[in-house]
């Protein structure tokens, strides 16, 4: 039996991993890309998103006469809309941080640029 309180934990607990899957993801791409912040943002992304149109047949093909696939596809079915929620909050302020990551690498380009002519 599942009871009201085990949906909640579930969601709970769902959203610490995907927050934690998150920012383990952002510092890694970070590392791996240190100057390509749009890679960056499109692997933040890539790396925690998974699609509901693979996971619910594939939950169907493998459970499908148990009479708890619902319960086995709630999990899923609080990811997915989760992920929309989390994404929606930090687009706006992933366009900004790319936009100003981008400015600060072109100041780079044009210094180092400037010292490689002074240097010439």
């Amino acid at each position: 039996d599942t009871s009201a309180a085990d949906i909640f934990i579930m969601i709970a607990l769902e959203f610490l991993l995907l927050t934690f899957m998150m920012a383990l993801a952002w510092y890694l791409l970070k590392f791996l890309f240190p100057n390509a912040p749009k890679l960056r943002v499109m692997g933040l992304f890539g790396c925690t998103h998974k699609s509901v149109a693979l996971g619910i047949p594939l939950i169907n093909a493998i459970y499908e006469d148990n009479p708890l696939v619902g319960f086995y596809t709630l999990p899923l079915l609080i990811w997915h809309p989760m992920q929309l929620i989390i994404g929606t909050f930090l687009a706006p302020r992933l366009s900004d941080f790319v936009d100003k990551e981008e400015e600060r690498l072109s100041q780079n380009d044009l210094v180092l640029a400037e010292e490689n002519d002074n240097n010439a």
